[in-house]
């Protein structure tokens, strides 16, 4: 997933995706390109195979949108719109985490900043023609002190989290293999890892359809408004919509999120904080 337009792990124009990353086998960089009979995926570094094996669930094509058949309404409109979307599967669960963890509690920009600087710190070119830079490796990132995040922005709890997640790699990692409860469960123990970090990992790493970002800011707004026209909603309330679509709750949060749709603005904003100047 993008982090902005300044991440440097990975690049995104019409009809082509360029992405560096991190893979058991070792580090990669990739294109995926649509052609007209598909997509054409070239990769490079000694991750090449394993990536290039598991292309057609990065590309979402063993997304199983069977069974969902939205009636009529919002959601109906949406899938007819946006027909191709599609829930991919990376199995890479560590590295989906990192950027996770540094949008805990904090804006948007804040979040992809702190990531931007944390991987050019690490400064880790990836293998290949593509000029991209490899996502942060954990083993290193869990050598680091609390107060070496303070010049990313980051604050003592976020990385303190990010530390042990990174500790525990290894571990984490596995959990791609597992069914997608027990993968999500086996997130769920590690202290500074709630129910929204680990719907937006298993989204995207697991696959899952079903996943809900329950804590988010702007999520329970944008489902309440879209689906029953109020201007501000609750977790439960955000629930008690979805509930009709499971198990495609996440497949329905992410129609909505590309549609753009937003609730109306009003009342207070979450303001961006600069830690790094504190």
């Amino acid at each position: 997933m993008l982090r902005g337009r300044g991440d440097p792990t990975m690049r995104i124009a019409r009809g082509v995706t360029e992405r560096a990353s991190r893979t058991p086998d070792g580090p990669v960089s990739v294109r995926f390109a649509e052609t007209a009979s598909g997509i054409e995926v070239e990769a490079w570094g000694p991750g090449a195979r394993w990536l290039v094996e598991r292309a057609a669930a990065w590309c979402g094509a063993e997304d199983d949108d069977a069974g969902f058949d939205p009636g009529r309404g919002p959601v109906r409109d949406l899938w007819r719109r946006h027909a191709g979307l599609r829930i991919p599967r990376t199995g890479l669960t560590t590295e989906r985490l990192i950027p996770v963890i540094l949008e805990q509690k904090v804006t948007g920009n804040e979040a992809r900043r702190a990531y931007r600087r944390l991987v050019t710190a690490l400064a880790e070119p990836a293998p290949g023609p593509l000029g991209l830079v490899l996502p942060p490796d954990p083993e290193r990132v869990a050598t680091f002190p609390y107060y070496a995040f303070h010049p990313f922005g980051v604050e003592r709890r976020r990385a303190e989290v990010l530390r042990h997640v990174c500790a525990r790699a290894a571990w984490l990692d596995e959990a791609a293999a597992l069914p997608i409860d027990a993968a999500k469960d086996r997130l769920a123990t590690v202290q500074g890892i709630g129910p929204w970090t680990v719907a937006e990992v298993a989204r995207l790493a697991f696959g899952d359809a079903d996943a809900v970002s329950v804590g988010d800011y702007h999520i329970p707004n944008i489902v309440a408004w879209a689906l029953a026209r109020e201007p501000r909603g609750s977790d439960e309330r955000m629930l008690e919509l979805l509930e009709p679509y499971r198990p495609h709750r996440g497949r329905v949060q992410r129609l909505l999120e590309v549609s753009g749709i937003s609730a109306p603005a009003f009342g207070p904003r979450m303001g961006p904080r600069a830690i790094d100047r504190i």
